[in-house]
């Protein structure tokens, strides 16, 4: 098991590695970070990031699509300015979800 420092550092690069107009979901997230049934924890993760931050956090949505953050609209701006629309707060995770590739997620994995 990984320490708390080392899951945060990991969701951290994970989002910063999120393309430009695609999205993933906090399950996902926490798949990919090697943490996989933390989706809230990731959750809460993120509503820890302070103002300003470079994070592209906007790209992280819950595992329907729907856009959750309080937030929304600044959320929903975000993603839009990317080419990222949503339909009633609502992402079209078949069109829009980062599915990283094989040579991606080794690159992603956390070292265990």
């Amino acid at each position: 098991m990984i320490d708390s420092d080392s899951k945060k550092q990991t969701v951290w690069q994970i989002i910063a590695a999120i393309p430009r107009g695609k999205v993933v979901t906090y399950g996902q997230l926490a798949d990919m970070a090697g943490i996989p049934g933390q989706a809230r924890w990731v959750g809460r993760l993120l509503s820890e990031l302070p103002n300003g931050t470079a994070l592209p956090w906007h790209r992280v949505v819950n595992a329907s699509g729907r856009i959750t953050n309080p937030n929304y609209l600044r959320q929903t701006n975000r993603l839009l300015a990317e080419g990222i629309v949503s339909d009633n707060r609502r992402v079209n995770l078949n069109r829009f979800q980062w599915r990283p590739g094989q040579e991606d997620r080794d690159t992603l994995t956390p070292n265990e």
